[in-house]
């Protein structure tokens, strides 16, 4: 039985893997007859934010994210496209050696994921604790009409858990 089951999947794999190489050369095709599909703009508005975040030049941001934007923060719900504006800035001034690359970036009609990877050093605001740090992210947006309307971001937990301040230890656990 399981030599069947063995056959059979390997027979099935070159099919799934033709199917992923015929998406990837479907979008490469339409990319070179110059379609401009709403997955194309969506992914367009895409590098103008993270390329944003990158340099801090918000010049474009406008272009790119709808004014009535709604980015869903661990702080709570933050609306409006001059949040998104106010985040940069204040990533600048408190990261300045930021540095962060896209991993891979996919996108649709309707949402753009990224993973990326972000690195530098905090001076010890914005709730991450002063010193290096080195984390990746998915960041997860919703776009209308080639527009950022809803961000999502999540990170794995134990890089989180290595920017958080470490609470004081229980007095029965402290070493005597």
């Amino acid at each position: 039985m399981r030599r069947i089951l063995l056959i059979l999947l390997a027979g099935t794999l070159p099919f799934a893997f033709m199917s992923c190489n015929n998406a990837t050369e479907t979008s490469s095709a339409a990319k070179a007859s110059g379609n401009n599909s709403a997955a194309e703009k969506n992914l367009a508005s895409s590098k103008i934010i993270t390329d944003a975040f990158k340099t801090g030049d918000q010049s474009k941001i406008d272009s790119a994210v709808a004014s009535d934007f709604v980015d869903h923060t661990d702080h709570g719900v933050v609306k409006g496209s001059d949040s998104l504006k106010a985040m940069i800035t204040s990533i600048h001034q408190n990261y300045a050696d930021m540095k962060s690359d896209v991993i891979k970036e996919v996108g649709d009609d309707e949402y753009v994921f990224t993973l990326m990877h972000f690195s530098g050093t905090s001076n010890g605001t914005m709730g991450m604790p002063k010193g290096p740090y080195d984390m990746h992210t998915v960041e997860v947006t919703r776009y209308k009409d080639g527009k950022a309307v809803e961000h999502w971001g999540y990170m794995q937990p134990e890089e989180m858990m290595k920017m958080m301040p470490m609470p004081p230890m229980p007095a029965e656990t402290k070493k005597k």
